[in-house]
């Protein structure tokens, strides 16, 4: 069974356009990479979780703000490693500036008996759309090109809250 990832996509208009809140994974793995290495903030769903509860609880745990506003339910994407990842975009502003993000422990160096704490995110960052095509871990790049048909499309006055995505077991 492959693992499920929930998340959500914060975007902002700017003079520059449209521009979207990326994550850097913390840890050593990630240090030094910058292209295909930021992400949506997301996490794994809990088993029994609701998808959407989860995406709300992965962004507050990874950046240390609550998400509100509306929320658009966006396709589902599947990273190369087969996890599924379950998205809403939403408009929002946040500082990078203030990140605070979970931490996780993990022997580093490899083999060393020395356990380390590390962030799960290290970094937050708005980007335009077309430069966070290229730092966007590669399959979902696919949220921002969905992004772009979203916004594009006329906003139904009094629309129903967009559907959830389905429990995860």
């Amino acid at each position: 069974m492959a693992k499920k990832s929930a998340g959500l996509l914060m975007y902002r208009r700017s003079e520059q356009g449209i521009e979207v809140l990326l994550v850097h994974s913390g840890g050593p793995y990630w240090v030094n990479r910058q292209w295909q290495a930021w992400s949506i903030p997301k996490g794994e769903i809990d088993p029994g979780e609701d998808t959407f509860a989860a995406a709300q609880r992965e962004f507050q745990e990874e950046t240390g703000q609550r998400a509100e506003g509306q929320f658009q339910a966006l396709r589902t994407v599947r990273q190369s490693g087969g996890k599924l990842v379950f998205a809403w975009a939403f408009e929002g502003d946040f500082d990078p500036e203030t990140l605070h993000s979970n931490t996780f422990t993990l022997e580093w160096p490899p083999n060393s008996g020395r356990m380390r704490e590390f962030p799960e995110v290290d970094q937050a960052a708005w980007f335009p759309l077309e430069e966070a095509k290229q730092r966007i871990i590669k399959a979902q790049a696919q949220f921002l090109d969905e992004l772009v048909t979203v916004l594009a499309q006329p906003a139904a006055p009094n629309a129903p809250i967009p559907p959830r995505h389905p429990r995860c077991t």
